[in-house]
């Protein structure tokens, strides 16, 4: 039954993934598109925390977490191999000084395998890194269309990592990931005579950029008892800083919008851009890391906090630019945890299930219109127990509720609400047989 289960999620979540865009932001207009949260659907029903690792459940932020202690349960001969797949639904309400809107998407987040070999372990997975989605029209002081923005598309990341597990206590790891994916957009410049009324054609520019590129993600990993009960764990990752090689072409066409929106092409011209030195460009992937500290009570809580910085201000485009945009480093904050109220609960279904709430706070590194772009999510999520009690399989759900973005100098603000929903599957792949 899981099995068909698992078939079934992967198949509607990648229909929807290739269906429509990741995000419905206005900001994935600008650099490389929104970025998209790197963890599990429990990672971000704790306000995106990532530092508390098990060995159930996969950990896309660290590889430190590939590696690991075998389970008491399995008399510490093995510990599962995990499987996680994921994606989410996100509904945003659209406001600016003059104007309100709505945008809602659809996505994939992530499909991970982690599998143990010893004191090693390795995991290979596919996830989205950015995403592009929006539909935009600027105004002329007649009240008319002026401009109408179009983007779509993103970069996505496959990655294989491997960790070791140094001593039981401190474990390390590597990912290397290779990014792939492309951004498209266009933009329509309205005219109009005299009398304001919409020339025959319009002109139009498309704008298509082929990325790829390769970076490493390293992490450590470090766990010990602070008395019989408490256990206190920390954790760190560290990205550096990378180059996408960007393959661009640009085509200018006149064209003819009906009455059903339909942009019919009279004719077009490609630029030129080796003339211009833009035909392959580099894209900097600024360098990133992540500490963060926990406490708490094995399969019963946990309480913790993660600081995440990233040098923004190095990233440049060269195809892309403008006065009014310009990048500073970001950085966030996560604070949440976990509690179960009995992990092994024979009776009491509810009881065995994982009760999760978070917060961040998080400065983007997008400034526009010299306005700093900040972001707040709360969240909160369950993890409800799937199949037999010794698969430690389950099925999660989470709820993010937030704002992006501010109405002053002519921006925009968002008001989103993100469900998640994700399956992490456990099995036993290497068992030691035994014969009397």
């Amino acid at each position: 039954m899981i099995k068909k289960l698992v078939v079934v999620f992967i198949a509607v979540f990648a229909i929807q993934s290739y269906a429509q865009e990741g995000t419905s932001s206005p900001y994935s207009f600008y650099g490389i598109g929104s970025l998209k949260f790197k963890g599990t659907v429990e990672n971000r029903s704790m306000g995106g925390l990532s530092v508390y690792i098990d060995s159930v459940h996969v950990n896309l932020r660290n590889p430190a977490s590939y590696a690991g202690n075998n389970l008491e349960l399995w008399g510490y001969e093995s510990r599962p191999v995990k499987f996680t797949v994921g994606g989410s639904y996100s509904s945003t309400n659209l406001k600016s000084a003059t104007d309100t809107g709505k945008a809602s998407s659809t996505t994939f987040d992530y499909l991970a395998l982690s599998v143990p070999v010893g004191k090693f372990g390795f995991g290979f997975g596919l996830l989205p890194y950015t995403a592009v989605g929006y539909r935009l029209e600027s105004l002329n002081a007649n009240g008319a269309i002026e401009n109408r923005f179009r983007g779509e598309g993103g970069l996505n990341k496959a990655f294989l990592g491997v960790g070791y597990q140094i001593s039981k206590a401190l474990s390390i790891g590597i990912d290397a990931h290779y990014n792939f994916g492309n951004l498209q957009n266009s933009v329509i410049e309205f005219q109009y005579d005299d009398q304001d009324v919409p020339l025959q054609y319009q002109t139009r520019e498309n704008n298509r950029s082929d990325l790829s590129g390769l970076n490493f993600n390293i992490g450590l990993y470090y766990q010990t008892k602070l008395n019989e009960s408490l256990e206190f764990v920390s954790s760190a990752t560290f990205t550096p800083k990378s180059n996408l090689t960007s393959s661009n072409e640009r085509l200018f066409s006149t064209i003819f919008v009906n009455a059903n929106e339909d942009e019919i092409v009279v004719n077009q011209i490609q630029t030129d851009l080796e003339a211009l030195g833009l035909l392959e460009t580099e894209l900097t992937l600024p360098s990133k890391f992540s500490f963060g500290a926990g406490i708490g009570k094995p399969r019963k809580w946990f309480v913790g906090a993660e600081y995440t910085g990233q040098q923004t201000s190095a990233f440049s485009n060269p195809l892309y630019s403008s006065s009014a945009t310009a990048y500073e480093d970001a950085s966030s904050i996560a604070l949440g945890g976990f509690f179960i109220p009995q992990y092994n609960a024979f009776n009491g279904y509810l009881k065995r299930a994982v009760y999760r709430a978070g917060v961040r706070f998080e400065k983007t590194g997008l400034l526009l219109n010299e306005e700093s772009i900040q972001e707040f999510g709360i969240s909160f999520g369950v993890g409800l127990p799937v199949g037999e009690i010794s698969s430690f399989s389950n099925a999660n759900i989470g709820l993010e509720i937030g704002q992006r973005g501010t109405t002053n100098n002519n921006l925009i603000q968002e008001n989103f609400i993100n469900l998640q929903l994700s399956l992490s599957l456990n099995d036993r792949w290497f068992m030691k047989r035994k014969y009397n």
